[in-house]
């Protein structure tokens, strides 16, 4: 069973324990926490996928030697993702595509929302670099025959076109498309599609766990005062409120 399982199960007992409002001690709590057995195996895979996952192609090799667990990837794919997102991050979009298909030309031939979005980051690009007449030229040849067979993505470009209306972005209502927080998006977008791809998990299981027990947390706050984790950066528990 893995270890997402054996969290879920073990959360779920206690919470069913907690039938009325009542107080649990730190020592009842703790001895809780302790009759839950969990495998360094489990662990160390959990650590791993995240490391796999995220990219950190270098702390993966370290932790395969010193642990022994083995990655479900080639981690010599992780260096060759990285690359791609890397490119979309710095604004150098023609250069992921190149990479992206270097990789797998059926990620993009089989995924038009991403191909689109892609495309649409590469006319932001030109928005950002003051290329007025090249971007206006790119939008019409290869973004607005896409626009015609998709309404989503004609909205999506009407919005982006908007950007060449306004001499002062601060005040243009879609100003955002052109912070650094939308070309994050079109690499996480991007990212997730290669890991698919390769048959791996776009996202790594930890923030879900972590997601799990927030809410395991506050379900079971209606129903008892216990130790809490309220700083998931530390882990430490705090005394219940009396």
């Amino acid at each position: 069973m893995s270890l997402f399982w054996i969290v879920f199960r073990q959360l779920a007992e206690i919470e069913a324990m907690a039938t009325s409002k009542k107080l649990i001690t730190r020592e009842e709590w703790e001895k809780k926490l302790n009759d839950v057995k969990i495998r360094k195996e489990d662990m160390n895979k959990l650590v791993m996928n995240f490391l796999v996952t995220e990219g950190y192609v270098d702390a993966a090799e370290k932790f395969q030697k010193e642990s022994g667990t083995e990655p479900d990837i080639d981690l010599a794919t992780i260096t060759d993702r990285m690359a791609v997102k890397k490119a979309v991050q710095c604004g150098n979009v023609e250069d992921a595509i190149e990479k992206v298909n270097d990789l797998n030309p059926e990620i993009l031939d089989t995924n038009p929302q991403l191909f689109f979005h892609l495309q649409q980051q590469r006319l932001i690009e030109l928005i950002r670099n003051g290329k007025v007449e090249e971007a206006l030229e790119f939008a019409q040849e290869e973004l607005a025959p896409r626009g015609e067979e998709n309404q989503s993505f004609l909205e999506e470009l009407e919005r982006t076109v908007a950007l060449l209306a306004f001499e002062d972005v601060s005040n243009c209502p879609v100003g955002e498309l052109l912070d650094i927080s939308q070309r994050l998006k079109t690499a996480s977008e991007v990212n997730a599609a290669i890991l698919t791809s390769q048959s791996h998990e776009k996202d790594p299981k930890l923030p879900s766990l972590l997601k799990m027990l927030i809410w395991a947390q506050n379900q079971l706050d209606e129903k008892a005062a216990y130790p809490r984790i309220n700083d998931l950066s530390t882990a430490m528990l705090e005394d219940p409120a009396v």
